[in-house]
């Protein structure tokens, strides 16, 4: 049995339980490891309340006593002005075009596989370590392919899509083969004397500490009163602005007058440039097919059309699809229409478990391949 090398690895610790004990199984793996806590709020008090958010004060002292106890270099680096021009910036200016973002994507693609991974091989580390729950595999070519989590049930896949060939080359994922519960996880750090044990997960939108994406875009975008209208163009309503909706949104619409047929109504489309909403019945949202933009692929890009199955959210369900490059960018076709589709979110494409790429949302088709664009 050949032995595994010895790398040297930088360990990205979040301040979470997962981090730190894949920072220490690495360890326990005989490489060597340091690890590293990403300062990514210029003001670090203000991303977390509660069980919300990342990146505090609170964070880094965690993530300090954990290296400690496994017995690692540890270090703090800023990249702070990176992450709000990279992450939070482009979150704003995406809604702002009337699209529907996910920030953990851009960090993964911007931070932590690209300003920390670089950073990380200019000073002679060999790989970037995360807790993300994902497998690497390397075929007999060598060439490195990123497969679902052996527990699909944890599986974050999804957010590492955007991952290229020579990002996974660098790239540990320490949780990504067991079939652990995340209880199992805890009782792994607890036995390991890892104070983050029992520290509850951070979730929603790190950089938005109370959960109110609402207000923090108004904050940045200001409000500005619009109309919503039917399917008709008919104005049945008004909002305080268009970057308050998401495609496939339900609650929250304030439309005074029911719609004829007594069914709940949702927003179709978004529209930035005249600043209306559109809304209609639920099988308005069903779409055949869509094209993406900035394809990014976890390996050699696909040739022409081929069967895959798709992934559309971070914790949906995947679909069968027929997808192929089509010029710079992509266009996918499902076997059965989907709904809750929005401009703005990411395709991932899966070959069996394996990841064959993702890309960008451009716009999406209700009718068959050939028929106008619905929006």
């Amino acid at each position: 049995m050949t032995a595994t090398p010895r790398l040297r690895v930088l360990a990205a610790m979040s301040g979470g339980v997962d981090s730190a004990v894949a920072a220490a199984r690495a360890a326990e793996a005989g490489h060597d490891v340091t690890g590293v806590h990403l300062a990514l709020s210029a003001n670090p008090q203000s991303f977390r309340t509660g069980a919300r958010g990342c990146c505090t004060l609170e964070d880094s002292r965690d993530a300090r006593r954990a290296a400690d106890v496994i017995g690692i270099p540890f270090y703090v680096w800023d990249l702070a002005e990176r992450f709000r021009e990279d992450v939070v910036d482009d979150f704003v200016d995406e809604y702002r075009a009337g699209r529907t973002p996910n920030p953990c994507l851009r960090c993964n693609e911007r931070i932590k596989f690209a300003a920390l991974l670089d950073r990380a091989l200019a000073l002679g580390f060999d790989a970037v370590c995360t807790g993300h729950y994902a497998r690497i595999v390397t075929r007999a070519d060598g060439e490195r392919e990123m497969h679902r989590a052996s527990d699909e049930a944890k599986d974050q896949s999804y957010v590492l899509g955007v991952l290229d060939a020579r990002q996974l080359a660098h790239a540990l994922f320490p949780l990504g083969d067991t079939l652990t519960t995340k209880a199992e996880i805890r009782a792994e750090a607890e036995r390991r004397g890892l104070a983050v044990a029992k520290k509850p997960d951070s979730h929603d939108i790190c950089f938005i500490a109370d959960g109110d994406t609402q207000g923090f875009l108004a904050s940045r975008l200001g409000e500005a009163e619009g109309d919503i209208l039917d399917e008709d163009g008919e104005r049945i309503g008004t909002h305080q602005g268009a970057h308050g909706f998401t495609v496939g949104q339900r609650k929250g619409l304030r439309i005074g007058r029911p719609a004829p047929d007594g069914k709940p109504r949702y927003v179709l489309d978004i529209s930035p440039v005249d600043n209306t909403v559109t809304v209609g019945p639920a099988e308005s949202l069903d779409v055949r097919s869509l094209t993406a933009i900035r394809p990014r692929w976890c390996g050699t890009p696909p040739q022409g059309p081929a069967r895959y199955t798709a992934q559309l959210r971070a914790h949906g369900d995947e679909t069968p699809v027929t997808a192929a490059p089509e010029g710079e960018g992509l266009r996918v076709s499902f076997d059965a229409p989907v709904r809750g589709v929005a401009p703005g979110q990411a395709v991932v494409l899966y070959d069996g478990t394996r990841v064959v790429g993702s890309a960008t949302i451009a716009a999406t088709r209700r009718a068959p391949d050939g028929a106008a664009a619905d929006r």
